[in-house]
């Protein structure tokens, strides 16, 4: 999921479910980069699990062709 922001307990909330939260750099967001919402994403994360690490950067690239980057919001060792 990539949002603006989350609250600490949403956050929480979707890693628990094996959900990934993302979110958009300062100043981006959907409208920003020109996304609709109907696009595939794909995002590049580490192939080993022990290299994803809390508040990095991660890239997403889009069906379309659209690349951008996102801050992983796993606040915690994973």
């Amino acid at each position: 999921m990539i949002a603006k922001s989350f609250e600490r307990i949403h956050r929480s909330n979707l890693a628990g479910m094996g959900i990934i939260p993302l979110c958009f750099k300062a100043g981006e967001d959907a409208d920003t980069l020109g996304l609709t919402g109907h696009e595939r994403y794909t995002i590049h994360l580490p192939t080993n699990v022990s290299d994803i690490k809390p508040g990095q950067d991660v890239t997403v690239t889009t069906d379309t062709g659209k690349s951008f980057t996102c801050t992983l919001r796993f606040d915690t060792e994973v």
